[in-house]
């Protein structure tokens, strides 16, 4: 095909768009969106690059719909809601990482859509000492004993999540189901994936470990200040 030939279809197809309102309403469609996926590329954080998908999505789809073309608008049709409901679980986990961050929460409560619920006999093992760590725990019912520093654990409570973090990343005490317990874990893939989508709740998480390192802190010196002095 010569450029004579190119020129001439290019512009027959322009006169037919101008002359169509329903075709121009679709090449201005197709020309948003692929603006929009265009400045996708330089979007570093998940939440904007979802709303840009879906508009993306949207535009293409009208494209289909309108010019028409079944292949582009049955694979638009299928993204659509794939990124809606990617975007609204983002918009949620950004919402209870303020949330939790303005409420001063250190519970790992907002956690729990992400985690999964295990259910655990008395006596019970759950990790030894210098196991390695791959999950981190919220305590909804029962008790937890951790043997090596003779201490409990009631419902509502984190943990293990000090050795989830550390360089080792191995566990400093012996955790016991004290009585039978309903638990929720979450593992390190997981908590990779949520991070990469949403930086926010990596913050949150630093935030959540040093409360805890803060509490352990305050906890050793009460224990030392209970000690007889020495003679």
């Amino acid at each position: 095909m010569t450029t004579q030939q190119i020129a001439a279809q290019m512009s027959a197809y322009v006169s037919s768009a101008l002359s169509s309102p329903t075709e121009l309403v679709a090449i201005f469609a197709a020309t948003v969106a692929g603006a929009l996926q265009i400045s996708s590329s330089f979007v570093k954080t998940m939440v904007p690059l979802r709303w840009l998908a879906v508009l993306s999505n949207v535009g293409f789809l009208g494209y289909g719909v309108l010019h028409p073309s079944f292949v582009m608008a049955l694979m638009h049709g299928i993204l659509l809601p794939i990124n809606v409901v990617r975007l609204s679980e983002m918009t949620r986990l950004t919402r209870r990482v303020k949330a939790a961050t303005n409420n001063t929460d250190r519970s790992g409560i907002w956690l729990r859509p992400y985690m999964k619920s295990i259910r655990r006999k008395a006596g019970d093992v759950l990790f030894r000492l210098g196991d390695e760590a791959e999950h981190l725990y919220i305590l909804i019912e029962g008790r937890i004993d951790f043997l090596e520093i003779n201490a409990s654990l009631g419902p509502g409570q984190m943990f293990g999540e000090i050795a989830f973090f550390s360089p080792e990343r191995r566990r400093t005490a012996t955790a016991v189901c004290g009585e039978d317990c309903v638990l929720l874990s979450i593992d390190q893939s997981t908590v990779r994936q949520l991070y990469f989508q949403n930086p926010g709740f990596g913050f949150e998480i630093v935030g959540l470990v040093a409360g805890r390192l803060s509490a352990d802190v305050a906890r050793l010196r009460g224990q030392l200040a209970e000690q007889p002095p020495l003679a």
